[in-house]
Formats: C-alpha cells, sequence, structure tokens
C-alpha cells in the first residue's frame, strides 16, 4: 500500500509542478507582450489565478501525506509514543475534516460555474473546467490526508521530523 501511495503523490507533485510551470509560462508571456508589444495575452489574469489556485490545492494534496509541512512538535516531542500517536491522529482528523468541508465547497463552486456558464472577461472562456482542476486538487488532498490518518491509526506513519523522514527515504533507496 505504501508504494502506491508514493506513486500517487509523485503523480500529484507532477501535476502540481506542471500546473505551476504553466502559470509561469503564462505571466512571463504575457508581460513581455505587455511590455515589449503593448499586447498582453487577453485573460490571462483571470488564467492565472485560476491555475495558481490549482497549483496550491495539488501541491496541498502531496503535503497531506507526505506531512513535510512547517509544524511545531515541542509538546508532542515530549509525550510518550502512544500519547503521540494519539495527538498525531487528532491533528489529522481534523485536517481532514477541514479538506473534506473544502473539497465539498469547491465542487458546489464548480458546479455553480457550469450551471451559470460563468466565462472570463475578454475571451469568454468557460471557468468551470479550471475551476474543476482546483477542485480535483481538493479531492486529491482528501484522499491524501486520509491515508495518512490510516498510517497514523495504524501505527505505520507519524509526524516524523524531515530529517528522519529524509533519513529512511535514503535507507530505502540504498
Amino acid at each position: 500500500m505504501s508504494r502506491a501511495l508514493e506513486a500517487f503523490t509523485r503523480w500529484v507533485e507532477t501535476v502540481a509542478g506542471l500546473i505551476l510551470a504553466a502559470v509561469t509560462v503564462l505571466v512571463v508571456v504575457s508581460a513581455v507582450g505587455r511590455y515589449l508589444f503593448a499586447s498582453p495575452i487577453p485573460d490571462s489574469f483571470d488564467i492565472s489565478q485560476l491555475l495558481i489556485g490549482a497549483a496550491i490545492m495539488w501541491g496541498f494534496a502531496s503535503l497531506g501525506f507526505r506531512g513535510t509541512h512547517i509544524k511545531v512538535d515541542i509538546l508532542a516531542d515530549a509525550l510518550p509514543p502512544a500519547l503521540r500517536r494519539a495527538v498525531d491522529a487528532f491533528a489529522w482528523s481534523v485536517v481532514l475534516f477541514f479538506v473534506v468541508l473544502l473539497a465539498w465547497k469547491m465542487l458546489g463552486r464548480v458546479e455553480g460555474a457550469w450551471r451559470s456558464g460563468e466565462t472570463t472577461f475578454d475571451l469568454q472562456i468557460v471557468t468551470w473546467p479550471l475551476l474543476a482542476l482546483v477542485w480535483g486538487g481538493a479531492a486529491a488532498s482528501v484522499f491524501t490526508v486520509a491515508a495518512r490518518l490510516v498510517l497514523i491509526v495504524t501505527g505505520r506513519g507519524g509526524l516524523e521530523h524531515t530529517e528522519r523522514a529524509e533519513a529512511d527515504e535514503a535507507e530505502r533507496r540504498a
């Protein structure tokens, strides 16, 4: 199961990276067009906003499984392992609750944009596919956070320090 989750997380990271690359290209090309040719890409601002939202949500899906976000473990590090696992499980349960709410509300936003025929200002591009890309990241986040919670509850994972996680990964590769 862990290998499948690692493969899925690598795929999620690839999607996030490709979306971020697309935003970068769009912004650079539009800026060059604006300042050198007085002709920016129409709707580049709206499209880049939606793509940045998608990149954030897909990146959050990766963070949901890896747990390598910024955290303060002063209290948790001082606890015995069993109690620390309970604290970790509670913390990830709270994260899962909010990620599920976010995915649910984002799905409602996608549905609303689809039903209303919402478009961008200049080119009249429908926005629901880009919003669906954001929702896809939120849905992937639900999956990865739930997988992390299962690993914590079953005793196969926890909130390791980055150094320990990197050492474990290096050991697995060797």
